[in-house]
């Protein structure tokens, strides 16, 4: 079983992958992560690699081989990032929404923790700028994603389930979505 996650920024795409593997005893996989160890490696933050992304395709070809090689090498993991739908059509695909003002709040907490997965991304220095870079990052990616592969990633019929977590604790959300994974493969 192969499950993709897509959402906003800040809406748990992460944790939800991570605790829906582990349920199903499965490995997981982020692009978030990928993205953040090419910034890393070539000294950026997260806004200034999104920057770089619009100047050269190699960052983006690098993310997509990553995620389309995993696609082809193993049949049973989670995996969540904006086009992993897309380069692993054969999953169970999840679509992740939340009031992006409720969302810049917790990533802005997150990015001031140190030794966090979001303490690498400087331009959060209010909330207010957490979410002007938020809604920034999910219009510069679905205008890129529109020139380059002719998909709109926000569109919510790409997906199988969609599930919003504004009002719903991680554990109600993961529940709720195994219980439709469950149900889409037909166990």
């Amino acid at each position: 079983m192969i499950v993709t996650i897509t959402g906003f920024p800040g809406s748990g795409k992460s944790t939800l992958g991570k605790g829906i593997a582990k349920a199903l005893g499965l490995k997981h996989y982020s692009a978030g992560d990928f993205l953040r160890e090419i910034a890393k490696e070539k000294g950026l933050g997260l806004m200034q690699i999104q920057h770089e992304m619009e100047k050269d395709r190699g960052i983006d070809d690098e993310l997509d081989k990553r995620t389309e090689e995993l696609g082809k090498k193993e049949d049973n993991f989670v995996i969540d990032g904006r086009m992993a739908w897309h380069f692993v059509p054969k999953s169970i695909k999840i679509f992740v929404k939340v009031d992006l003002e409720k969302a810049a709040e917790q990533v802005f907490r997150d990015s001031q923790q140190e030794k966090n997965e979001r303490s690498e991304e400087t331009g959060n220095t209010s909330i207010e700028k957490t979410a002007k870079n938020m809604k920034q990052r999910m219009e510069m990616n679905k205008e890129r994603y529109r020139k380059l592969y002719g998909v709109n990633y926000l569109n919510e019929k790409n997906y199988d389930i969609l599930v919003d977590t504004t009002n719903s604790g991680i554990e109600e959300t993961k529940e709720k979505v195994l219980k439709e994974i469950e149900r889409l493969a037909g166990k």
